[in-house]
């Protein structure tokens, strides 16, 4: 690219990276990680992974990105020609994500704009498998669900807008707006949910601890990978973010800012959702078991079944909530993108705006084709693949580069030099030895559980998702670069 980007302040950074950060996995997910893995006890893993992962590897990130102050993708070619295919491939798969990423954020818009009138009716889960998601039905896949698929196309030209501009006036200017109004709503949210009648049947089927559970790797498992999802690691959007950030940057404190906000952020809303299912257990008397559930399942199934019989509060909240999550979602979705954007630009010599409307352009057709009868199922067919295969082995590769053959002390410096945090050989020794033994460890264990439950369909997807990333990834490779 012609020239560098910058923030203007690392407040646009911090909010940048919080957005990145804070997403769908904080309100759907997290929640029923923390319920189904041991309740109360569950923290003990949780903040186990932040101390000895998530810390750590965002330090990395951030000490990467802003040592080189380039795209991921001429990062790794100096650091050795050969790894370049690796940037891509990396670069690629978070590119798969924002694709499918955009068809999620595109049913929370319907659900936003049928929220004013509760047009999901009686049968929330009719409503969802007709109108907005589509089933596992294939026969389905040759008809559009039309919502969606508007949808889809109105959320890529705001994705556009936003990110065509320069990383400043786009990213930063829209995250100092959106992350301090989806923290109010969600704040408004949780606060009224703790008063509802039922709500302490909810807290207390969350928090209660199983001690039993903490001897089952499984569970530390769970813990290490919500890190992974909900800290966004590895995906090289902390390495570009960061590679914005003016000079006498605090990188440490930054990180530390940013994670501890992604954590008191889902904490926090898993008081909220957990009490809106205990006034659903309370007023409908329905078990909890019954209601407890993760991702498309509780935000549009459950809690419309819930604001149905909320009364006049429900016509407040149920807008609010979903739209706390397109706020949530649109600046997770920017961070997607930027990785693929930045790398693109900066190897064809494009300017940003053109890498941008090009690539747009890409996602948005690639997303248009999973607005089908079948858009939940192929969603979560790619959302598993691209997570637990490519993403998780990466990291672990990421690792192994930047420790073994690049030499991680040589980020010493510029980590320690402005940060009121230091860091050194127990941080070396985490990024050397101890990350690359557990996340390659989880990623066996991951594709083992995904292959062997894996149907035809879902390994022929999966084998395209893979040769497609493989085939452009070479082709990135071997063009030559623009701007060195």
């Amino acid at each position: 690219m012609s020239e560098q980007a910058q923030w203007d302040s690392s407040i646009a950074f911090i909010f940048a990276m919080i957005g990145a950060a804070v997403g769908l996995g904080n309100i759907w997910r997290f929640s029923y990680v923390l319920y189904s893995n041991g309740g109360g006890s569950f923290f003990i893993p949780y903040f186990t992974a932040i101390a000895i992962m998530g810390i750590p590897f965002l330090i990395l990130e951030y000490g990467v990105g802003f040592s080189f102050k380039e795209s991921f993708s001429k990062i790794m070619r100096k650091i050795k020609p050969q790894f370049e295919i690796i940037a891509w491939i990396l670069v690629l798969f978070v590119f798969i994500v924002t694709i499918y990423y955009m068809v999620i954020l595109s049913w929370d818009l319907v659900y936003l704009l049928s929220s004013f009138t509760f047009s999901w009716g009686t049968d929330a889960a009719a409503y969802f498998t007709q109108t907005v998601g589509g089933s596992s039905n294939l026969s389905n896949a040759n008809f559009l669900l039309i919502p969606t698929t508007v949808g889809v196309l109105i959320l890529w030209v705001i994705l556009w807008f936003i990110a065509h501009r320069n990383v400043d006036k786009g990213i930063g200017k829209v995250s100092k707006i959106l992350i301090p109004a989806l923290f109010v709503i969600m704040g408004i949210i949780v606060i009224y949910s703790l008063t509802l009648p039922g709500a302490g049947i909810g807290i207390n089927t969350l928090l209660t601890p199983n001690w039993g559970m903490l001897l089952n790797v499984n569970i530390w498992l769970a813990a290490f990978a919500q890190i992974i999802f909900s800290l966004s690691m590895g995906q090289a959007i902390a390495l570009t973010y960061a590679s914005y950030l003016p000079e006498n940057s605090k990188l440490i404190d930054n990180v530390l800012i940013v994670v501890a906000s992604n954590s008191a952020f889902e904490i926090f809303t898993a008081f909220g959702v957990f009490s809106i299912l205990g006034y659903m257990s309370a007023t409908a008397g329905t078990p909890m078991t019954q209601l407890i559930t993760e991702g498309t399942g509780l935000i549009f199934v459950v809690f419309p079944m819930i604001f149905n019989i909320m009364g006049p509060i429900g016509r407040i909240l149920a807008p609010l909530l979903f739209l706390a999550i397109l706020f949530a979602g649109v600046t997770s979705a920017l961070g997607f993108f930027e990785p693929m954007l930045n790398s693109t630009a900066d190897k064809l010599g494009w300017s940003r705006k053109k890498a941008a409307t090009i690539l747009a352009v890409v996602g948005c057709a690639c997303s248009l084709i999973l607005t089908t009868g079948i858009s939940s199922y192929l969603v979560g067919i790619i959302d598993s693949f691209v997570n637990e295969f490519g993403i998780l082995l990466l990291i672990g590769v990421q690792c192994i580069i930047f420790a073994w053959f690049y030499g991680v002390d040589k980020f010493l410096p510029a980590l320690n030099e402005y940060s009121t945090f230091k860091v050194g050989k127990t941080w070396m020794f985490i990024i050397k030895y101890l990350l690359p033994f557990v996340l390659i460890g989880m990623w066996i264990v991951g594709i083992i559980t995904l292959f062997s439950t894996a149907k035809p369909f879902e390994i022929t997807i999966d084998l395209i998702i893979i040769i497609s990333v493989m085939v452009f990834a070479v082709i990135f490779t071997k063009i030559k670069p623009q701007s060195e």
